[in-house]
């Protein structure tokens, strides 16, 4: 788990490519996803699209963090599959992506070392035709203030620049910010300076 405030993740669906070796075909996939769930509706359109597929081996690391991993290697030997294509997402440091890679079998077996080779290098050449993006943590503060203290908040708004994320102005004032994680702090004790204004960390 990282303690870095930014993470590197892919902008859009990767490009199929293709790496064969003796006979058999490595289809490379990546996706970017956020849950559990988006992996497993992704892997079953991927088996839809491939009925006739040996095997759809894949790794995927979900959270900002880069808090959870899973490799699995589908029938194929122990650790010959899942876990040279999660390698990969190591070595390119990303989140928030699945990798898979479909293979159908050429006849010829290509033993341990063979396949490990063949599943990196599809996984490693689906990350490289990946569009990868930085993306920074975001935390929301909430800030709750009568009207009249309208002008003192948004001038904070303002000198530091802030996203207000979300916005409820009645008598009683509703701001959400989105505020880089390493600044927060600092943000808030500006606001929870200003008497009347109410702040509250919201889980991002």
């Amino acid at each position: 788990m990282k303690k870095s405030d930014h993470y590197k993740t892919i902008a859009k669906p990767a490009p199929e490519t293709l790496f064969k070796d003796k006979g058999s075909k490595f289809y490379g996939y990546a996706f970017k996803v956020t849950t559990e769930d988006e992996v497993k509706d992704k892997l079953e359109e991927l088996w839809q699209n491939h009925n006739k597929a040996s095997h759809i081996c894949y790794a995927w690391q979900l959270g900002k963090r880069y808090e959870h991993y899973r490799a699995n290697d589908d029938g194929e030997p122990s650790n010959s599959a899942g876990m040279p294509i999660y390698g990969q997402l190591q070595s390119f440091d990303v989140t928030q992506v699945l990798v898979a890679v479909v293979r159908y079998y050429g006849g010829t077996n290509l033993g341990v070392g063979g396949l490990i080779n063949a599943y990196r290098t599809s996984a490693q050449m689906t990350l490289e035709g990946a569009q990868i993006v930085n993306r920074t943590i975001k935390t929301e503060l909430e800030l709750k203030f009568g009207y009249d203290l309208m002008n003192n908040v948004m001038r904070v708004i303002k000198e530091k620049n802030l996203v207000i994320k979300d916005q409820d102005m009645h008598l009683d004032c509703k701001i959400i910010l989105a505020i880089r994680e390493t600044d927060l702090n600092q943000i808030k004790e500006r606001f929870d300076a200003i008497f009347g204004v109410k702040t509250k960390v919201l889980k991002d």
